[in-house]
Order: structure tokens, then C-alpha cells, then sequence
């Protein structure tokens, strides 16, 4: 609805500029007030995280372009976010703003109150929002005393995820998505050609509440890649807890390079001048964030995403640097401009399940939720008597539930 095929994906069809999008929102007023043409079906329901700039904004756009989403818009800023809003002239049944400030626990659990409050069914939870610290000399701190890159990037996306898992069970196609990075992957050009890498290592430092997730010293560079790290390694693990027990997809991507993003803004003039530059014309890393923002919405929206436990990624796994094609006109193989979505392969430390049960066993405890293992797969099919039985009773029943005969869990007698 409302895209085109673009090298074999959809990409949305967006207005060039704000007042084409209010005059847009304005026009389709007037056709529903005398009741020409259908009745609109009702906007599906998606949470995205850091929706007021960078990535978020731009998925933002591409899901307001499709006229079929409501956006639930957890921002640090309300007033920022509203006055984008307002600029842009979406109109007022396709959005709702809701603080969050990842920083806090308590924010997370006013966030979800809040949500809750409006009413609406769940279907997609996107938590995309992050921070990149890497000139800072000292580390900062979330509220709740762990470092401000893990707390943001995971520890809030965390608690998050785990506290709507009930909203998006109540969805007919519930979707939990969290943004990756093949910064955190070491099977990449960027993961593994580029120091400090992602290591969470034994989690020391999570355990016993150190700076750095592997209890060494602090590195702003390390500290996101780490964090990125563990947001895929905890979309695996909800994959594997909760994928057949709830029916919600869980997935992670990779948008490519968004090398003019503000998650840049630590880093010095000359580098953002010359970073996209070497991004789109020597490593063929490049997207632009309207085309990141696509690749996003297209996770969220979909058909073809919907399968769970997948890394998604266009235009080649960035294992290497890009290399043209000239029939195509397009660099190609490095997750930059262009290409089709893939199911793309993480490193193996993303997949190691031993450490992504540790890493899940320890952000429950740094969040404070208690170990819950009746999610961790589905209930199985016994029987349970209370006390003897004839023998056509005896057999395990296919349907547990409750009944008032002599206590047993069977609510008839099965054939022996």
C-alpha cells in the first residue's frame, strides 16, 4: 500500500516536503466527512522508540506515507516531538507521543502505564532509540547505576520488550523488533576490521555492576558496539523463550551506514565531512536516512519479515568492502544504497546460546524482573490425578483443564 518496487523491495512514496504532506492529510478530510469512497480500515498499532530524530524519524515518515499506521512516538522531548509533528501535518489519529527517557527504570514502567491507558492493541514494539558515546573520557550513568550506553541501549530495551509481551500477545501478527549494528558483529568489515570490538566476554562487569559489560576499562566506542552486541543476542534469546509459546516474531536488522545521523555528533567536524564521503564512494557502506528509515518500516510492515529469529540486512552481509556493478549502477555487498532484503547471518558470539541465556539471566536482574521460566517454552500436555482413577482415565490428556471429577486435570475420559 502506497510503495513501489524498488530493486526488489518496497519502498515508500513520500511527499517531498512538508506542506505536501499536510495538504495531503487535509485533503482525505473532507472525503470521509460525506462519506465518499470506503471506510478506512483501522491503523495498526506500532511502539517506535527515538522517534524524533536520525533513524526513528525517518521510519517514522515512511510509516506516516503508508496512512495504514498509528505510531506510538516514546521520545525523551514530547514538545520536540510534537512541533515535528505539527510541521509535517500528520494527522491526529496517527500518532500518539509518550514520554520515555531510556536512562530510567521508572520512566520504562510510566511508558508502558501510559500505553496502556490509550487503549490500543499492541502489534509491533521497534525499539530503534540509541546513543553513542565515544569521545567521552569518563562514563556516564543511567539512573539506575549501570553505564549510560548499556542502560539506553539495552538494559530499557530490555525491560521493554519483557513488560509488553503481554500487549503483543493480544496482536493477530505481534512483531517485536530491535535495531542491530554489524558494529556488534565481528563477522563484519566494521565489527571486525575496526578496533575496540564487541566482547561482552564473561559479563564480570554486568554481574558486579563495573563500568564495561566485561569489567574492563571504559571505552565509549566499545561500550555502544557491546550494546549492540547484546540487542541481538536478546532478540535471539526472546526468539527462543517465547517465538512458539506467543506467536510474536522477533527479529533484528541491519539499515546499512547512516554516516550523516546525530548518533554521530561526538565525533569532530572533519569527520562527519569526510565519514560519508569514504562510507559512499570507498566502502560502499552508505545509506541515507531516508532510505534506512525504509529498510526499517519495511521490517516493521512486511509480509516477507514476518518470520522470526531473523537478522535482516540489504545488499550483501558487509563482510567486505562494496564493490560497483556496473549494470546495476549501484556498489554492491556492503549493506550500503540499494540491493534487496536478506536473512543475513551474525556472528557467532551473537549466536552463542550459552551466553545469551547468561546475558538474558543478568539484564533480568539489573532490570529487577524475576525469573519467569513458564514463558521459556510452551506448557506441556500431562495429566495430573489427585487420586486413583479407573483405568480409561489413564491415559496423558491432549487438552489440560481443569474439571470437578475426583480432581483430575482430564475434562472427559479418553478411549484406552
Amino acid at each position: 500500500a502506497n510503495g513501489v518496487a524498488r530493486n526488489g523491495r518496497v519502498s515508500f512514496v513520500r511527499p517531498n516536503n512538508p506542506a505536501a504532506r499536510a495538504t495531503s492529510a487535509q485533503r482525505a478530510a473532507p472525503l470521509a466527512l460525506f462519506g465518499r469512497g470506503e471506510k478506512k480500515p483501522k491503523r495498526k498499532t506500532v511502539i517506535l522508540t527515538g522517534a524524533s530524530s536520525g533513524l526513528g524519524l525517518a521510519t517514522l515518515r515512511s510509516l506516516m506515507d503508508t496512512d495504514e499506521w498509528h505510531v506510538i512516538c516514546g521520545v525523551r522531548d514530547p514538545e520536540k516531538m510534537q512541533s515535528i509533528i505539527d510541521e509535517e501535518g500528520y494527522p491526529r489519529d496517527s500518532y500518539t507521543i509518550i514520554p520515555l527517557e531510556l536512562k530510567s527504570l521508572d520512566s520504562v514502567k510510566a511508558f508502558v502505564k501510559k500505553f496502556r491507558g490509550t487503549g490500543r492493541t499492541l502489534d509491533v514494539l521497534c525499539c530503534n532509540a540509541a546513543i553513542y558515546l565515544p569521545n567521552q573520557p569518563k562514563p556516564s550513568f543511567g539512573d539506575y547505576g549501570y553505564e549510560e550506553s548499556l542502560s539506553v541501549n539495552h538494559l530499557s530495551h530490555f525491560l521493554l520488550c519483557n513488560l509488553m509481551i503481554q500487549d503483543l500477545k493480544k496482536s493477530k501478527e505481534p512483531r517485536c523488533i530491535i535495531v542491530g549494528s554489524i558494529t556488534g558483529n565481528t563477522n563484519t568489515v566494521g565489527g571486525g576490521a575496526v578496533r575496540p570490538f564487541a566482547d561482552l566476554g564473561s559479563m564480570k562487569g554486568l554481574e558486579t555492576k563495573s563500568v564495561m559489560v566485561d569489567g574492563k576499562d571504559y571505552d565509549g566506542a566499545k561500550a555502544y558496539k557491546d550494546s549492540k552486541l547484546a540487542n541481538m543476542m536478546t532478540v535471539l534469546e526472546l526468539h527462543r523463550r517465547y517465538n512458539e509459546s506467543t506467536g510474536i516474531v522477533f527479529s533484528s536488522l541491519y539499515p546499512g551506514c547512516i554516516a550523516e545521523t546525530a548518533l554521530f555528533r561526538q565525533k569532530r567536524g572533519w569527520f562527519r565531512t569526510i565519514f560519508p564521503l569514504f562510507m559512499k564512494y570507498v566502502t560502499g557502506g552508505y545509506v541515507s536516512e531516508e532510505e534506512a528509515g525504509d529498510r526499517l518500516a519495511e521490517v516493521i510492515t512486511s509480509p516477507k519479515c514476518n518470520k522470526s529469529g531473523v537478522y535482516w540486512s540489504w545488499n550483501g552481509g558487509a563482510r567486505t568492502t562494496g564493490v560497483y556493478n556496473p549494470v546495476k549502477k549501484e556498489v554492491q555487498g556492503a549493506g550500503g544504497s540499494g540491493g534487496e532484503l536478506f536473512e543475513n547471518m551474525p556472528s557467532a558470539e551473537v549466536r552463542n546460546e550459552r551466553k545469551g541465556k547468561k546475558l538474558w539471566e543478568l539484564s533480568q536482574k539489573a532490570v529487577g524482573l524475576q525469573s519467569n521460566p513458564t514463558h521459556a517454552a510452551p506448557r506441556p500436555q500431562v495429566a495430573v490425578y489427585l487420586t486413583p482413577l479407573p483405568s480409561f482415565f489413564t491415559s496423558t490428556c491432549s487438552n489440560p483443564r481443569p474439571s470437578s471429577l475426583l480432581g483430575q486435570t482430564c475434562s472427559k475420559p479418553l478411549a484406552a
